[in-house]
């Protein structure tokens, strides 16, 4: 079953639960979005979980954890939830396969008092609880430090409502040692075996050195072919020492020379805002959603053998273009569009509600690739009207 939530679910995702009959649950929320008339009422679906303990569930947002946790604590799924949300834990329970990784829980009301000189430089700090790169910053000196902590402050201040505190907690933010090595993230679900089964995987493309946004995810025959084996292996390891079964993860990693080092692992779900797993059926020709809650296992060798030279990207459309959202009055999409050499499906969003213009999927040929490096430095200020 499917639980849907704020702040985006695609229409891809609920055709898909109409076609394949997977029942979305009758939440307010879902009525908001209207979820159609294939629901179970929240009743039913707690007492069908409570007699089928290994039903799996999908979740577009992690804002249904906190329905969750309320009404499925007879469960295994609230303590999983918490192992991955909470960084500090889930570091811990790294400690086996990577004894070496420094990390520091702090309290935010106790930054003015760390001691910056006791701590590994550069590092990265963010919230404990956090999502989609909010309140993360990189401390590359001690001269940083005071610079960063007001921005951190600042941020906690002036926090909305937008996310709830089981997907995004500022009370206490994680240090950690800045992982070297390229970005990858991946959808993917462990099967009533444990095994795991990787459903995407694409490569987080940053502009420098200093850039810790998420503008630009890419995927190719190439991207899966060189990762999908250690990737497979590697969450297979996690798998055992939580014992996931029937549960869906969307993970961000580094890989070093030697090590695959986990930045997050993010429970029940693929990519935030219906993002990864609809690129990847439109990239790919199979249902990510479908896979998962059916249990399948997509042939990679059949279908990336007619992909190759193609290049999927989703691209999250963020306002960098140095004005306020408050003072831009609209986004020319369409001249966005028609640079492009094949778009194949924007989102656009309230950027006065969001701090995102919206979300654009595009395929690229190998002879194009410049197209990709304007994306990912573009700024967008010609697209803009103030």
């Amino acid at each position: 079953m499917i639980f849907i939530d704020k702040p985006y679910v695609s229409d891809f995702l609920k055709e898909t639960s109409k076609k394949h009959n997977l029942p979305i649950v009758d939440t307010p929320a879902a009525r908001e979005f209207g979820a159609g008339e294939n629901t179970i009422s929240e009743a039913d679906a707690i007492e069908h979980l409570r007699e089928n303990p290994d039903t799996r569930i999908y979740t577009t947002s992690e804002n249904a954890i906190g329905w969750i946790a309320e009404n499925l604590a007879f469960t295994s799924l609230p303590e999983k939830i918490e192992v991955f949300k909470n960084k500090a834990k889930f570091r811990e329970l790294m400690r086996p396969m990577l004894p070496d990784f420094y990390f520091q829980e702090v309290p935010f009301n106790e930054l003015d008092m760390l001691d910056i000189n006791t701590i590994p430089l550069p590092f990265v700090i963010k919230p404990n609880v956090g999502f989609f790169s909010l309140g993360v910053h990189k401390v590359n000196s001690s001269t940083d430090w005071d610079a960063v902590k007001a921005t951190i402050k600042a941020e906690v201040n002036e926090r909305d409502e937008t996310y709830p505190d089981e997907v995004l907690n500022t009370n206490s933010f994680i240090i950690e040692e800045i992982i070297e090595g390229e970005e990858f993230a991946f959808d993917a679900y462990f099967d009533e075996n444990g095994s795991a089964i990787i459903l995407s995987i694409y490569h987080h493309i940053f502009s420098s050195a200093d850039d810790v946004g998420d503008r630009m995810y890419c995927t190719s025959a190439e991207i899966i072919r060189e990762n999908l084996n250690d990737f497979s292996n590697w969450l297979g390891e996690i798998g055992n020492l939580v014992d996931m079964r029937n549960f869906p993860v969307h993970v961000e990693v580094r890989r070093t020379e030697k090590d695959i080092v986990p930045i997050e692992v993010n429970p029940l779900r693929f990519g935030g805002w219906c993002t990864t797993a609809d690129l990847a059926a439109a990239a790919y020709g199979f249902n990510p959603y479908v896979y998962y809650l059916e249990n399948k296992h997509p042939n990679w060798d059949e279908i990336l053998s007619t992909r190759a030279g193609k290049t999927y990207s989703m691209v999250i459309l963020d306002n960098v273009t140095g004005h306020k959202n408050a003072e831009i009055a609209s986004f020319n999409y369409d001249a966005l569009l028609k640079r492009l050499e094949k778009p194949l499906e924007l989102r656009k969003l309230d950027h006065k509600g969001y701090p995102i213009f919206g979300f654009l999927f595009m395929e690229t040929s190998a002879e194009n690739a410049k197209e990709l490096d304007w994306m990912l430095k573009t700024d967008f200020r010609e697209y803009i009207k103030i």
